[in-house]
């Protein structure tokens, strides 16, 4: 059996409402899915919640609930924001589910039983908002991280995983895996980090200090550390002690915010995954934060920006549109609402909203509602003919290269280049013509505009589905949906009649 492409973003943690970060990450790994699919590739996409912790914990008690009840009220939020942004995921998994348990105390057994596991005491400074212990090189300019929060002296018992004793194995397979981590340059980050010597990782809490999370399957006293559950999900979503554990294993791209890089993914996980004789996910993909002004979105700045109220305003596609027109995968970039709806207005309304409804009703003013076969090619045809053969293969080529922002620019490039020829023929200064050349003119001309739109509505499906899928149900197109023939330049419409008229992206104050 062919494996599966399997893709899982970052599980949310249980500690908040969802905001641009989460949308983007979640939007992007399904643009990706959509886009293997259109290649004919069988993918896996998951997502999910992360729900065990001290902050988790805190902020039930603050609502005076218990903390599954919390959960449960949290997971609703992030489910609704993936349905709202059309984000299909095939699985959803959350880390408080039976199974995910099961797994998590089969690993840490397996860990415990290999000698990689140990008990020890410890004195150090644990980071309250990140959950962790921290050292005081983790200082940037003699100051904690804001991330960090509340930094605390701690002196207790704990469990250690041997995270120190496959340093030198990580930094040989980051050297030798240059696929592993994309963009290369969070690589180098990678490796700056482990030229010093890493610590051991604590995996446990002492239940006096903290009792929601999973439990030792070696000791009842103590549950596990948030990121060794959190991380283990991913093995868990791909039917851990499943016979079919290798048809979705390993995971081919992990998506997740360069925020949790380091050391989360990508010195814990491979560590933990290596010990576990478990085979390490081919490629973290890593994306950048969204800015504004500059500055990081954060609720004390009050600068945070509610993705669900312009999906709202100007249409769920809009939005999947503009973050991933914008953002260069890999790089921070400014949210800008002014620029936002300069995108709106001239790349969706005007360039491409504007030429099919122009389609729309030249085809039933000129044609009578019916495509018709392509008649003689001038130069003009001939071009975008040309333009289309040439620039598929490199859209999907920027696609396949998760460069959405290259792939978009190419795309609506042509789709101006489709509008211009359109002036350039003038259909309706044809029209008073009654000449058979110019009467079949006219006729292959909104062929070839009809067929431009299809193949661009195509192209369109991983970022703007809804949209997409419009503009083909209006072209009364019902062929191949993919990137293989259903992209190739031809009259595949020959014979449909068109709706008669529709608005894709209405005008928004």
């Amino acid at each position: 059996m062919v494996k599966k492409l399997y893709i899982t973003t970052a599980i949310d943690y249980a500690n908040g409402k969802p905001h641009i970060g989460h949308a983007y990450e979640k939007i992007l790994a399904d643009a990706m899915t959509r886009m293997f699919r259109l290649q004919g590739r069988d993918v896996q996409f998951m997502t999910g919640l992360d729900e065990h912790g001290l902050k988790v914990s805190q902020s039930a008690e603050k609502a005076g609930i218990p903390e599954l009840e919390h959960c449960n009220n949290i997971a609703d939020d992030f489910k609704n924001l993936c349905k709202n942004l059309t984000v299909d995921y095939d699985r959803y998994i959350r880390t408080t589910e039976p199974e995910h348990k099961r797994v998590v105390r089969d690993c840490l057994q397996k860990l415990y039983d290999a000698g990689d596991i140990y008990k020890a005491d410890y004195s150090g400074l644990y980071s309250k908002t990140a959950e962790r212990f921290v050292l005081e090189k983790d200082k940037i300019n003699g100051k904690w991280p804001s991330d960090y929060g509340e930094v605390v002296e701690i002196s207790e018992t704990n469990y250690f995983f041997k995270l120190k004793k496959y340093q030198s194995w990580l930094v040989e397979y980051v050297e030798s895996h240059p696929e592993f981590i994309f963009p290369e340059f969070r690589a180098r980050q990678v490796l700056e980090f482990l030229k010093e010597p890493i610590n051991d990782l604590c995996i446990s809490r002492p239940k006096h200090r903290l009792s929601w999370g999973i439990e030792l399957p070696f000791d009842s006293e103590y549950v596990t550390y948030v990121w060794f559950d959190a991380l283990v999900n991913y093995v868990t979503g791909a039917n851990y002690f499943g016979e079919n554990f290798s048809d979705c294993w390993p995971a081919d791209y992990h998506v997740i915010g360069k925020d949790i890089v380091v050391p989360a993914h990508a010195v814990y996980w491979p560590i933990i995954l290596h010990a576990l004789d478990i085979a390490i996910p081919k490629t973290l993909l890593t994306h950048g934060w969204w800015l504004v002004s500059g500055e990081k979105m954060s609720k004390s700045a009050g600068n945070v920006v509610n993705p669900l109220e312009f999906a709202e305003k100007f249409g769920t596609d809009a939005f999947r549109y503009y973050l991933l027109r914008e953002m260069t995968v890999g790089q921070d970039c400014d949210f800008s609402p002014d620029r936002f709806a300069i995108r709106y207005t001239s790349d969706l309304a005007n360039d491409l909203g504007n030429l099919v409804s122009r389609l729309l009703n030249m085809c039933h003013r000129y044609c009578g509602g019916a495509v018709k076969d392509f008649g003689p090619f001038g130069e003009p045809e001939n071009r975008m003919r040309r333009l289309w053969e040439t620039s598929v293969p490199e859209i999907i080529s920027s696609y396949n290269e998760f460069a959405f922002h290259s792939a978009l620019e190419k795309l609506f490039s042509c789709v101006r280049a489709v509008n211009s020829y359109v002036e350039e023929r003038s259909p309706w200064k044809l029209a008073k013509s009654d000449g058979e050349i110019d009467r079949q003119l006219i006729d292959t001309t909104i062929a070839i505009i009809s067929e431009c739109v299809r193949i661009a509505a195509i192209l369109l499906l991983p970022v703007m589905p809804t949209i997409s899928k419009k503009i083909l149900d209006v072209l009364g197109y019902g062929g191949e949906v993919n990137w293989d023939s259903g992209v190739r330049f031809d009259n595949f419409l020959a014979g449909n009649r068109l709706a008669e008229s529709s608005i894709l992206f209405p005008r928004v104050d």
